[in-house]
């Protein structure tokens, strides 16, 4: 088993590349789910809405960054330790890096609470790899634009704000790379869906063909 996070702006194509790579994973014989937060499970995607609809300015900073952790600890208790324990592999669109990016590093929440948050909801446990998709904040936006889910409270934030974000998860990237992968965004999808490939293949040269 093995726990998978895709990170990222927003436009990066995260939930594309999460459809392609699960699809990759089941072909290779492998039992996986994919989930996605905030979300993922039925208590968490009711704070979902609280999270990704309305107005940029709905909540403050640490609200905001509260709501995420409450919906994060539903997921985990829920879905992805289960899932674990039962010896499957998890993919998951988003996990607490893009807390550390948004609120952190975009917001201005202290980097020091965010960690005591996780390790009081999430323990010890981490994803065994995180694929960072990295794309030009303005070509992100494009991309992100006229989505029509009605869950664009964050594309609506400013443009300073998301330039924050990359640059958080640039920061991430940085400081743990044995965990997370920078993946070039930009191009086809399949080629941004061969360098995810190529990065699972190095972590897990024994599970993956």
């Amino acid at each position: 088993m093995a726990f998978i996070s895709f990170e990222g702006g927003e436009g990066t194509g995260k939930s594309t590349q999460l459809g392609l790579f699960l699809g990759y994973l089941e072909s290779s014989g492998i039992d996986a789910i994919a989930t996605r937060e905030p979300g993922g499970a039925p208590g968490a995607e009711d704070i979902r809405k609280l999270l990704v609809e309305g107005e940029p300015g709905r909540w403050d900073a640490i609200t905001e960054t509260l709501l995420h952790f409450a919906a994060r600890r539903d997921h985990l208790a829920r879905v992805i330790e289960p899932a674990l324990a039962r010896g499957q592999w998890v993919v998951s669109d988003r996990f607490a890096d893009s807390t550390y990016a948004y609120q952190g590093f975009g917001h201005g929440v202290d980097l020091g609470l965010i960690e005591a948050l996780y390790r009081m909801v999430a323990g010890d446990l981490k994803p065994d790899l995180t694929l960072i998709l990295d794309l030009d904040v303005d070509e992100g936006l494009r991309r992100a634009t006229g989505r029509g889910s009605g869950e664009d409270r964050y594309e609506n934030m400013d443009r300073e704000f998301h330039e924050r974000i990359r640059q958080g998860f640039l920061a991430i990237a940085d400081a743990e790379p044995d965990r997370c992968k920078l993946i070039d965004a930009a191009g086809s999808e399949g080629d941004v869906q061969a360098r995810i490939i190529a990065a699972a293949k190095a972590r897990f040269p024994d599970a993956l063909p």
